[in-house]
């Protein structure tokens, strides 16, 4: 999403050479480094064979990527909508915007639902995460954080925390108490330290893990109560703008998204990269699991949405329409798994028929990109973030 992305190039002295320059942060083996981009063209070819050059290997590597592509192909017997050719149509959705929420002073960038399906966390470009009761409006809990742009937050499974990070690179947890006075900003502890933007965050099934994504091109797990790094994921070239965990109890994988074009699943045991799918042209601004934990749904910047089966190891679904031309920003799933809900940069929500690919339905009401879309953990609402700085519950 090219104005939320920021380009954070860190100026010093390089590991290897020592000369002050802008630096590239990379992994080898999990342990960071900072090299000029002379040094990283220089370890590179360090190992090289004999008649052996970057070019020849770039070469090689997209060739073995083609054969994959073709392997791919020759299992790529039927696609979704024709399966779904006898499935009923769905009707008319009757969904209208039943409560909005005022109370930020900028963007809303991020909101996540509490499992008891009362209350929500949003945050907001103005630096502030609230945390609101959905039925009554009332904000229960409102946060100042030090920096702008808290651009991810997240409840906690237990309902007695959120969690939320952005421009300072840090993931912090604050715990919810019931005294409405008592400064909670106080009780914050940080949790997550990456080297550029918090982009994501969710809680693991506890509340003792919790899982970020970030524009330094790596995921990671923490110990929400050490703080201390237990895993990293280290597959994606570029910013990495989305996460979502697989729905099932104990599920111990994960999806990632970002601006490298590539949608990666993870196993969190290993910190391997287990599935990944290159099909978007643009950058891929949220991923989200199917209910059932077989699938996920995209939302790219290339104006489409798709729909990739994790058992067939491929896309099935394509969600799109030439009237469509603005970037998909944020996806969700109804609780049966039949609507798929995307937000758009056009001010506009769209609902997919996920089997038959068609649009079901269009919800207006925001003024300016929507940035978040959920679908209540009861499947009987639907909330939206948008920059127009209001919060949208639809019903």
């Amino acid at each position: 999403m090219c104005d939320q992305t920021f380009v954070a190039v860190t100026f010093g002295p390089c590991d290897s050479c020592s000369k002050a320059s802008p630096l590239m942060n990379i992994y080898i083996k999990n342990e960071p480094i900072n090299y000029c981009s002379f040094c990283v063209e220089m370890m590179a070819c360090q190992g090289l064979q004999k008649g052996e050059t970057l070019a020849s290997l770039k070469r090689e590597c997209d060739n073995l990527k083609k054969k994959l592509e073709e392997e791919r192909g020759k299992l790529n017997d039927v696609e979704l909508h024709q399966v779904a050719e006898k499935t009923e149509v769905l009707g008319a959705l009757s969904v209208k915007t039943r409560r909005v929420l005022k109370g930020h002073g900028n963007k809303v960038l991020c909101m996540d639902w509490c499992k008891d399906r009362r209350r929500l966390v949003s945050s907001s470009q103005d630096g502030k995460v609230i945390v609101w009761d959905a039925f009554t409006l009332n904000k229960e809990h409102g946060i100042t954080l030090p920096c702008t742009w808290v651009m991810a937050c997240a409840y906690a499974p237990s309902g007695c925390a959120v969690a939320c990070g952005g421009l300072d690179n840090k993931c912090s947890v604050v715990p919810l108490s019931l005294d409405k006075t008592e400064n909670l900003a106080a009780k914050k502890k940080s949790v997550a330290m990456h080297t550029n933007y918090v982009s994501g965050c969710t809680f693991t099934n506890s509340d003792m893990q919790l899982l970020t994504c970030s524009g330094d091109g790596t995921c990671a797990l923490w110990d929400v109560e050490s703080g201390q790094l237990l895993q990293s994921f280290h597959g994606h070239t570029a910013d990495v703008l989305s996460l979502d965990l697989a729905p099932s109890e104990t599920g111990n994988t994960f999806v990632s998204g970002g601006c490298d074009k590539k949608a990666n699943v993870w196993d969190m045991r290993s910190g391997q990269n287990i599935q990944s799918f290159e099909s978007h042209e643009s950058d891929i601004n949220c991923v989200k699991y199917y209910p059932s934990g077989d699938a996920f749904a995209s939302a790219s910047d290339d104006a489409t949405c798709r729909f990739y089966d994790l058992r067939a190891d491929r896309e099935v679904a394509v969600y799109q329409k030439d009237s469509i031309i603005f970037g998909a920003s944020t996806v969700d799933f109804s609780l049966s798994g039949r609507l798929l809900f995307a937000g758009y940069n056009d001010y506009t929500i769209n609902a997919w028929d996920v089997l038959k690919g068609t649009r079901v339905s269009v919800l207006f009401g925001h003024e300016n990109r929507i940035s978040r879309v959920r679908v209540s953990p009861d499947g009987t609402a639907l909330c939206s973030a948008s920059w127009d700085n209001t919060l949208r519950i639809w019903a």
